[in-house]
């Protein structure tokens, strides 16, 4: 435990030789494991755990009977502290598969790595170093920045723009065509949807979440954004650097937001609605 508090700035209280194996919740944790108590309303909880240490803050309350480490920010300092016992990550992949098809008129940067079965079209270009998972596809002219990881299953219509360290988990579609018809003589007629989506640097989009192609110009994700799994953007929307949307929201067409915003579970909007900074 004296080890991890130097690891994470913290002072120890207790006994501060016991060995620590993992970590874990405050109910799921056993003797050998870490867990975290950030807030008063778990303090029931902190009192009642197994854990054989806490991490928790330095105005807390007084003995718990508990190993603890006083930090000043006990969530951030279980994360650092989970790093260090976490699996190995997946070695990243090198070179291309066998069995990946890359169009003789793309650009692969130093470094790429192609899964098994992965597509890339003419005029793609694929920064250095980026990772695309298997079964990927990658669209015509499709841009690619620098350090992205794509999990296996993305797609990437033609033509859209991913910037640089943007991941996007299994099954994300980039760039399908937005949902727009116009009703003629009793029938539904597709509207051409002829825009792109731009992904800016550092973006990360949730598994099987779908983001349209603007009927004109862009559908644009900012800087930074945090997208969950199951959420859908539709045509023309704009969400702002640094906003997060949960999962199983969804944006109708032309939503714009500002900067930090933050979109809970299982909302939905209107179209051509506008959400301001921070909300």
């Amino acid at each position: 435990m004296g080890e991890l508090a130097e690891v994470v700035g913290g002072t120890c209280e207790g006994n501060s030789s016991v060995l620590i194996h993992g970590v874990a919740d405050l109910e799921g944790a056993g003797p050998k494991e870490i867990s975290f108590f950030a807030h008063p309303r778990y303090e029931a909880a902190a009192r009642k755990t197994a854990a054989g240490a806490l991490l928790d803050g330095v105005q807390a309350a007084g003995d718990f009977g508990k190993n603890r480490i006083r930090v000043a920010d006990p969530s951030g300092a279980f994360s650092k502290i989970a790093l260090l016992f976490a699996p190995p990550a997946s070695p990243p992949i090198v070179g291309s598969h066998p069995s990946a098809i890359v169009s003789p008129q793309a650009k692969l940067g130093d470094g790429v790595g192609l899964g098994p079965y992965v597509v890339v079209e003419e005029g793609a270009e694929i920064g250095n170093g980026t990772q695309i998972g298997a079964g990927s596809y990658i669209g015509r002219h499709v841009k690619i920045g620098a350090g992205c990881v794509f999990h296996p299953r993305v797609y990437v219509g033609e033509r859209c723009c991913v910037g640089n360290r943007v991941v996007l988990h299994a099954g994300a579609v980039v760039g399908a065509d937005g949902f727009g018809y116009e009703m003629k003589e009793g029938k539904h007629v597709k509207i051409p949807q002829l825009g792109i989506v731009q992904i800016d640097d550092e973006a990360e989009i949730g598994a099987n979440t779908t983001i349209d192609r603007g009927r004109f110009a862009r559908t644009h994700i900012g800087e930074g954004a945090k997208i969950d799994n199951l959420v859908m953007i539709a045509h023309n929307c704009v969400v702002g650097p640094h906003s997060v949307i949960v999962a199983q929201s969804g944006l109708s067409g032309s939503t714009t937001t500002g900067h930090h915003v933050v979109i809970a579970g299982h909302v939905g909007t209107v179209g051509h609605v506008h959400l301001g900074d921070g909300v």
